[in-house]
C-alpha cells in the first residue's frame, strides 16, 4: 500500500565535497543541491556536454559486482550506495548529485563525511507529502545461488537486520539492527567498507581501487601474509610498514564497532533500497546481503508499487475503530437514509478521505434496478463518492453543520466492473489542488475486493447555509 505522510524534505542549501574515486584514483567534485518536490535523488554528470541526468531508480542499475552502478545510455554513476544511504538516513527525499565524473568519492568508505555534510547546511520541508510504501504482508526474495534472502515484514515503523556470515576465521558471524532510521546517524553512518586480502589483491591485479588506502577499507586478512605481497601491499598503499594487527585486520586501522562489518552490510541494503524511489515501512531482514541481491529485492518492490498505483486501493483494519460512524457522519452531512451512502468514515486527513459503504440486497434501488438481477446503478457509486468528499471538505471548517456542499463539475467518470449486493465499496478520494475560495477539486476512486469499479473528477464549492 502507498500512503503519503510527513512533507518532503530537501536540502536547505547546497553542499559541495571533494574526493577520490575508490577505482579510478580520479579527484571527484560533489554538489549536493536542493531539489523541486516530487524529484527524488537525480545524479547530474557536470562533465559531459550536454549534462545527462540519471535517475536513482531501479531500471537504472547495471553492475553490481563491487558495489551499485547506475547506466543510463553510455553513461554510469558507480558507488551510489554509501551516499544514497547518508540521504535517506537523513530524511531526504529530493536531492540533485553532481559530479564530475563517473564516479562518486570515496571518503572514508562509510556514509559519514556525507551525513556530516547534509547536516551542516541543514534540510528544509517542502509543501507535497512525502509517499511511503506500506508493507501489508510479508515479501519475501531468495538467491539460490549464494543464499542470500531479504524479507519484508509489516510493521508500524521502518527496521532492518542484517546476519552476515563468511565462514572465516577472521569474520566469522556478525548481526547488526537499526530500530529506526532516525538512528543511522548514530548507529550505521561510520561503518566503513571491507574487503578480504585475497579479494584485495585481485583488485590490484586489474589495475583497480587507485584511490583505496588503508584509512577508506576495513581489509580482513583470511591467508598467510608473504614477504613479497607485503611489499606489494606498501607500494599500492604508498606505506612504509604494513602490519597485521591481532584482531586480524590489516595495518593500524581501529574498528568503529566490534561488528562493523555487518553495520556497513546493513548500510548497503539501506542505500540500494533507496532505488526504490520512496521510503519503505516495515521490519527489513536480510541474511547474506549484497548489492545483486538488494537490488533485486529493490526491483522486486519497485514492481509492488507499479501494481500498487493502477489499483491503489487502500488497506484498512476492520477491527479498529473508524474514524467516524454513522451517527457521527450524520453531524456533518445532511443526508439521510435511504440517500445517505456512507456508513463508516476509515481514514481523514487535510488532504484524503477512506470511506466504506456496505451494499445490502434492502437497498431501495435494487426494487427497480434490476428486478432478478440486482446491481447497484453507477450514478449511486458517484454520489456515495461525493458524499465522503462531502466529508473531506466540511472537514476543513470549525462547524460543518452550517454548511453545505454542493457539486459544480464531475469529469473524467469511468465504470470498470458491476457492483453486486453483498459488496464492501471503500472509497478514497484525495485534493488534486489546496482548497482556495471555498473550492476543492478531487479525485475519486471506488473499490471492491481491492478492483477499482469506478472513478472520477470532482469539483465542489462550499456555501454557508441561509438561516
Amino acid at each position: 500500500m502507498i500512503k503519503q505522510t510527513t512533507p518532503q524534505k530537501t536540502l536547505a542549501k547546497e553542499v559541495r565535497l571533494n574526493g577520490i574515486g575508490l577505482h579510478s584514483g580520479k579527484e571527484i567534485q560533489l554538489d549536493l543541491k536542493p531539489a523541486p518536490e516530487n524529484i527524488g535523488f537525480v545524479f547530474r554528470r557536470m562533465d559531459l556536454d550536454p549534462v545527462e541526468e540519471i535517475p536513482a531508480l531501479t531500471n537504472f542499475v547495471s553492475k553490481t559486482d563491487r558495489s551499485t552502478t547506475l547506466v543510463k545510455g553510455e553513461q554510469e554513476i558507480q558507488t551510489t550506495e554509501h551516499l544514497l544511504a547518508a540521504l535517506v538516513g537523513c530524511a531526504i527525499n529530493n536531492c540533485y548529485i553532481e559530479l564530475n565524473g563517473s564516479e562518486l568519492p570515496i571518503m572514508d568508505g562509510s556514509s559519514k563525511m556525507f551525513v556530516e555534510a547534509i547536516e551542516k547546511v541543514g534540510v528544509e520541508e517542502q509543501d507535497a507529502l512525502q509517499e511511503v510504501f506500506v508493507v501489508t504482508k510479508i515479501i519475501h526474495h531468495i538467491d539460490e545461488s549464494s543464499g542470500s534472502e531479504i524479507m519484508l515484514i509489516p510493521a508500524e515503523e521502518s527496521s532492518f537486520t542484517v546476519m552476515i556470515d563468511f565462514e572465516t576465521k577472521v569474520l566469522g558471524t556478525q548481526n547488526a539492527t537499526l530500530h529506526k532510521i532516525e538512528e543511522f546517524k548514530s548507529e550505521i553512518a561510520s561503518s566503513r567498507t571491507f574487503s578480504f586480502l585475497h579479494e584485495l589483491e585481485k583488485l590490484l591485479e586489474h589495475g583497480l581501487i587507485k584511490g583505496g588506502d588503508l584509512n577508506n577499507a576495513i581489509v580482513y586478512v583470511d591467508k598467510p601474509l608473504e614477504e613479497s605481497n607485503m611489499d606489494r601491499l606498501k607500494a599500492a598503499f604508498n606505506k612504509d610498514e604494513i602490519s597485521v594487527k591481532s584482531n586480524g585486520i590489516l595495518d593500524n586501522l581501529t574498528l568503529h564497532h566490534p561488528n562493523e562489518a555487518a553495520r556497513h552490510k546493513l548500510l548497503d541494503v539501506i542505500g540500494d533500497l533507496a532505488l526504490v524511489g520512496m521510503p519503505i515501512q516495515g521490519r527489513m531482514i536480510a541474511t547474506k546481503p549484497g548489492h545483486k541481491i538488494n537490488t533485486d529485492f529493490a526491483k522486486h518492490i519497485a514492481s509492488l508499487i507499479r501494481t500498487n498505483r493502477k489499483s491503489n486501493a487502500p488497506i484498512f483494519d476492520l477491527n479498529i475503530p473508524p474514524v467516524m460512524d454513522i451517527n457521527q457522519i450524520m453531524n456533518i452531512l445532511p443526508h439521510r437514509p435511504p440517500f445517505l451512502l456512507v456508513d463508516k468514515i476509515l481514514e481523514l486527513s487535510d488532504s484524503h478521505v477512506v470511506a466504506l459503504k456496505n451494499v445490502t440486497m434492502n437497498e431501495s434501488f435494487f426494487q427497480g434496478h434490476f428486478p432478478g438481477a440486482p446491481v447497484m446503478p453507477g450514478v449511486l457509486q458517484i454520489e456515495a463518492m461525493a458524499q465522503a468528499g462531502g466529508v473531506l471538505v466540511l472537514n476543513t471548517v470549525p462547524d460543518p453543520e452550517n454548511y453545505l456542499t454542493f457539486f459544480m463539475k464531475i469529469d473524467n467518470v469511468k465504470f470498470k466492473r458491476p457492483v453486486y449486493p453483498g459488496d464492501t465499496l471503500i472509497f478514497k478520494l484525495e485534493l488534486i489542488t489546496p482548497i482556495r475560495r471555498g473550492i476543492c477539486n478531487m479525485r475519486a476512486h471506488a473499490f471492491v475486493n481491492n478492483q477499482l469499479v469506478s472513478e472520477g473528477d470532482m469539483m465542489a464549492q462550499i456555501s454557508r447555509r441561509e438561516s
